[in-house]
């Protein structure tokens, strides 16, 4: 493993930072090899009885594990089907491997690999964790499938990445995930300036640029519509159970103090949904989008008993409109909505009909606008006057840049998990 290691740290000088954080323990009582943070158990018998049929199994091993952290795998393990991150994780960093050409890390199954490497990039545009997790929650996996990719590209148990590190072993040498966070930079950095090209994988650099994107909890941006409002309910921040229990005591059921009978929330009241139906924005991403909008907004935390919400469908017109005044009206359009549309983009007729919506008094006090675009689209020249987000599907970095005054998310992580 020493060994390994420095024919790694001699190939791609690129990766010192990280091999520097990474410290190889020896573990009979495991099953193979396991991260547990920085730290990399291996059983030995496991790894000598692999070593005398694939003397490339050790610089495989420690390359496959490295990239894992490189890449994030273990502190991105929110992800609902483990089975698919699992499984994701691993055909990324094996392909990765592949194209790095490094003799000292072959093993036999590597022309195997490339004939599936192949087909799935038939599929998925670029081999990255994220895009091949997708792939796979959209289209799924058969048994067999998840099987025969285990056998090509597993390696390492990916058990410990589940565990909280309170409860991983030495918790204490274990560094956090922005540790790593820095170390990738520094790579991505190195890669871009010193050492572009070095690395021999083209999907090296689309998967760093994937692993250290910023990402974005749709929860949280549907809080900056939220508005503040009154509710009948009792305000447990200015009622006080002390005099009110002692009451009932002393007085014979009557409380010393009555309860306020409102409180103040914070909850979408207003709001202007744009479904982009445009020819490149396909139904069931659209639809994902709304039932992942729905989900959230249907919470009781997120509704005012009285909502007005407006679906509005457009591509370079805008196509429909239909009014949410209650959960009712929601369940309505989930079950019976059809999706209209389906030809260019134009931003501008759906900033039009909202602000005409404003004139007639249809909003009283609109939170702002969310725009759910493939991006590829004429955007308004003026500021509108309410908040607008533009909601995008992925990271393109062709499309157009939004206007200073509109916020950029992406929610293809949302929409996929």
């Amino acid at each position: 493993m020493k060994l390994a290691r420095d024919s790694i740290l001699v190939r791609f000088r690129f990766l010192d930072s990280a091999i520097a954080h990474v410290e190889v323990e020896w573990d009979e009582t495991s099953g193979g090899a396991a991260l547990h943070g920085d730290r990399l158990f291996i059983n030995p018998v496991w790894l000598l009885k692999w070593y005398l049929e694939e003397p490339g199994i050790s610089a495989r091993l420690y390359l496959h594990c490295l990239l894992h952290l490189v890449f994030l795998h273990g502190f991105q393990y929110e992800k609902l089907e483990s089975r698919y991150w699992d499984l994701a994780c691993d055909i990324a960093v094996e392909n990765i491997i592949l194209e790095m050409k490094f003799p000292s890390a072959e093993l036999k199954r590597d022309p195997e690999q490339r004939d599936c490497l192949r087909r799935i990039s038939m599929r998925v545009p670029a081999l990255t964790a994220d895009q091949m997790y997708r792939e796979f929650i959209a289209n799924g996996l058969s048994e067999e499938g998840c099987r025969e990719y285990g056998r090509l590209f597993s390696l390492d148990d990916h058990e410990s990445w589940r565990i909280p590190k309170e409860e991983a072993k030495q918790p204490e040498m274990i560094v956090s995930e922005e540790d790593f966070k820095k170390i990738a930079r520094r790579i991505r950095a190195d890669l871009k300036s010193f050492s572009r090209n070095k690395s021999g994988s083209e999907s090296f650099e689309k998967n760093m640029d994937s692993a250290l994107r910023e990402r974005y909890n749709y929860r949280e941006i549907l809080q900056n519509f939220m508005v503040s409002g009154e509710e009948i309910g009792v305000s447990d921040e200015e009622f006080d159970y002390v005099y009110y229990t002692y009451g009932l005591s002393a007085y014979g059921n009557m409380p010393l103090v009555e309860p306020l009978e409102y409180k103040e929330h914070k909850k979408v009241r207003e709001l202007a949904i744009a479904i982009d139906t445009s020819a490149s924005c396909r139904g069931e991403v659209v639809r994902q989008f709304i039932r992942r909008t729905y989900q959230i907004l249907k919470d009781k935390e997120s509704f005012f008993r009285k909502i007005n919400i407006h679906i509005i469908q457009c591509d370079a017109e805008v196509r429909s409109d239909t009014k949410i005044s209650s959960e009712e009206d929601f369940d309505d359009f989930m079950e019976h909505g059809r999706l209209a549309g389906f030809g260019s983009t134009d931003f501008r007729p759906v900033f039009d009909y909202v602000d005409a919506l404003n004139e007639q008094g249809e909003f009283e006090n609109l939170a702002g606008l969310i725009y759910f675009t493939d991006g590829y689209g004429i955007y308004p020249e003026k500021m509108p006057g309410y908040d607008v987000i533009f909601a995008f599907l992925n990271e393109d970095e062709n499309r157009e840049p939004v206007p200073p005054w509109a916020v950029k998310v992406v929610l293809e992580d949302e929409l996929y998990s």
